[in-house]
């Protein structure tokens, strides 16, 4: 495996993050809505994603990547003992996920408002319209009661209330991702799952890097769904870049995740980023 060094939390400069401000914890789940469900590590696609990435020349930082077959054939994580990262703007997809899972609860639609904030977080990657959501869950409370929900067991929010800060892995990734692109198994219903992944499937043209790299399909309707984070840190002047979503590869359509830190700058985050994504999705697909 690559040798990755450990950075420590730092200060962040570049990115508007909100404080938590206390609200109502969303409600417990349904018995019948249980949370989404990984499809088991398959030993072999697993090996063969590890020795592939591990063919990579040595990177700035630490990265991480998983890898799912939608369908249920398999999965494997890269560099999982790396720990967890910065979600940066990744967890945009989180917290609406938590809005819809409270809107679902109440037996209500989001509110146009929610609509017009709901599109600028994911398709923009806007912090203010982000800010509003997150007062509008409860903030941490919300998140950790919605996670809870969608069966993240590695997802911690930070203390302060940073939403940019949440920490995750590329495992819990592929469990948000199930309850949002998958088609079962989540407490998210069909029609929130469609409208999430409508919203991430039509980012902004600046912002449809990363994880699409590894998309080789050009049909109708099978566009990458993507949300993308980008974060520099004060202290080392050093970049979080994520990326996480679903495309279609060789036939399959995948779930992929790549978490990293450590980056020189924000081109080279995105470089390794895409690097990654394409030597992991093709060596998956060519072991299945």
């Amino acid at each position: 495996m690559l040798s990755f060094r450990r950075l420590p939390t730092l200060a962040v400069a570049g990115l508007a993050l909100a404080v938590a401000v206390p609200a109502s914890v969303l409600t417990a789940a349904h018995a019948a809505d249980g949370p989404a469900r990984t499809a088991p590590t398959s030993a072999g696609v697993d090996s063969a994603m590890s020795k592939a990435l591990d063919a990579l020349p040595a990177s700035d930082g630490r990265y991480t990547v998983a890898v799912e077959d939608l369908h249920g054939r398999g999965s494997a994580v890269y560099g999982e003992e790396t720990g967890a990262f910065d979600t940066a703007s990744v967890v945009k997809v989180d917290i609406l996920a938590a809005l819809l899972l409270d809107a679902q609860d109440r037996g209500e639609p989001l509110t146009a408002q929610q609509k017009k904030l709901a599109a600028a977080m994911i398709r923009s990657s806007d912090n203010d319209a982000t800010n509003a959501l997150w007062k509008a869950i409860g903030g941490t409370d919300g998140l950790n009661a919605a996670n809870n929900r969608l069966g993240l067991k590695d997802t911690r929010t930070d203390k302060d209330g940073h939403w940019g800060l949440t920490r995750t892995t590329a495992a819990d990734q592929m469990v948000l991702l199930e309850a949002v692109l998958g088609d079962a198994h989540s407490p998210l219903t069909a029609p929130s799952r469609g409208y999430l992944r409508s919203l991430m499937s039509t980012v902004e043209a600046n912002q449809r890097w990363g994880i699409s790299a590894a998309a080789d399909s050009k049909r109708p309707g099978a566009a990458p769904a993507l949300k993308n984070g980008w974060l520099p840190r004060s202290e080392t002047e050093l970049w979080d870049i994520n990326s996480i979503g679903r495309v279609e590869y060789g036939g399959h359509t995948l779930l992929v995740a790549v978490l990293s830190d450590g980056q020189p700058s924000y081109k080279k985050g995105v470089d390794l980023v895409e690097r990654a994504a394409t030597t992991a999705v093709k060596a998956f697909v060519k072991a299945e």
